[in-house]
């Protein structure tokens, strides 16, 4: 009998303990260090939003639904969390209390502090002084992690937003370069600092997601934009801007891509999704030729300066997008982003979605 005692007593204060280093690595340690039970937590809260959106067909449905789960997820964590520690205290008062509903009742007593039940001795009282500091400790850092969310989230809206002029919504690549047209044969053309905007954009969100994985779950307030979506549409600007024009490459334009790939691995690896570290430039891309061709004739309508054909660019782009294309699709297929173009499949059929351009509207006695 005393046997049995010792070793309920040590799986619950391994229980206590495994829950503990659980709240500090998903909460305290700024390093990408998903643990087991925050991917169990996340994969069974996405089973439930997949089930719940299986039958909606229309995107904006989908979305608004699915904008509550980064929310399900913190609030299922922290309920994760608290119930494995009443059940790890429960388990270490069991030799005390002779009974696990009686451990399981002062457990609880004490990790909310109601002070309604409690068992005399030095060992019992010292638990009930841990499981009651437990409580309050995770829920408080709980608490204070939410500033540092909303404070990175926010942060990475606002950029996200000013694209929606420039690429178009949802985001496009060509869209962006076709509708920076006007500014290419000009002193004031601001690409490269557009670029090099985008370059501390993603190294803010690498850090920032890498660190806290849920932040993947935030979607934009507007449907139809994503912060991946956008990412996915600079990335692939830069690349058919170096691709097409090579006489106008810029150091931005390049560092922009680098930071860019950099970011979808670092997130990738977070959020556990497979990473290339060292694609082959040769190996082919998921996007179709013909989806190529169809970008690059929207800025030869427009007139954009491309100094390549198709045909010579294509090598080029392939060798920039096959850095990003396969880590961009897959966090967009797990995270059910906006099917724009260019952005891959989705876990329900969807046909990919042109941006949305403003009708071009003048007074009529403006001539």
């Amino acid at each position: 009998m005393q046997f049995a005692r010792v070793v309920v007593a040590v799986l619950g204060a391994a229980l206590v303990v495994l829950t503990g280093v659980s709240v500090v690595r998903a909460l305290v340690i700024p390093r990408a260090r998903p643990g087991g039970v925050s991917r169990t937590v996340d994969m069974t809260v996405d089973a439930v939003f997949r089930f719940l959106t299986r039958r909606l067909d229309d995107y904006e449905d989908r979305d608004r639904l699915l904008a509550g789960q980064a929310a399900a997820v913190l609030v299922a964590m922290l309920v994760v969390w608290l119930a494995a520690f009443l059940v790890g205290f429960a388990l270490l008062l069991w030799p005390w209390t002779h009974h696990f509903g009686n451990g399981f009742r002062e457990a609880v007593s004490s990790m909310f502090t109601l002070g309604f039940d409690s068992t005399r001795g030095a060992a019992p009282t010292s638990l009930d002084g841990l499981a009651a500091a437990s409580g309050l400790i995770v829920v408080a850092v709980q608490i204070a992690y939410l500033p540092t969310l909303y404070s990175a989230f926010n942060r990475r809206e606002t950029d996200v937003t000013l694209l929606a002029a420039r690429a178009g919504s949802p985001p496009w690549g060509p869209e962006l370069l076709a509708r920076t047209r006007y500014g290419m044969h000009t002193r004031t053309d601001d690409l490269p600092e557009f670029y090099a905007t985008w370059e501390r954009w993603a190294a803010d969100v690498a850090e920032s997601h890498a660190n806290y994985p849920v932040l993947v779950r935030f979607r934009s307030p507007q449907p139809f934009s994503s912060w991946l979506v956008g990412l996915l549409a600079v990335l692939d600007s830069a690349a058919l801007y170096l691709a097409l024009c090579p006489s106008k490459e810029r150091y931005e334009v390049r560092m922009c891509l680098r930071m860019g790939f950099t970011a979808l691995r670092q997130i990738g690896v977070a959020v556990a999704v497979p990473v290339d570290w060292d694609p082959d430039p040769d190996q082919p891309l998921q996007l179709p030729y013909d989806d190529y061709l169809a970008g690059v004739q929207r800025l030869v309508d427009i007139g954009f300066p491309i100094e390549r054909t198709p045909e010579e660019a294509w090598p080029h782009f392939r060798g920039w997008r096959v850095n990003y294309e396969a880590t961009a699709y897959a966090i967009a297929r797990a995270t059910d982003a906006v099917p724009a173009l260019w952005s891959g499949p989705r876990r329900w059929p969807v046909e990919p979605m042109p941006p949305r351009r403003p009708p071009a509207r003048v007074a009529s006695d403006a001539h």
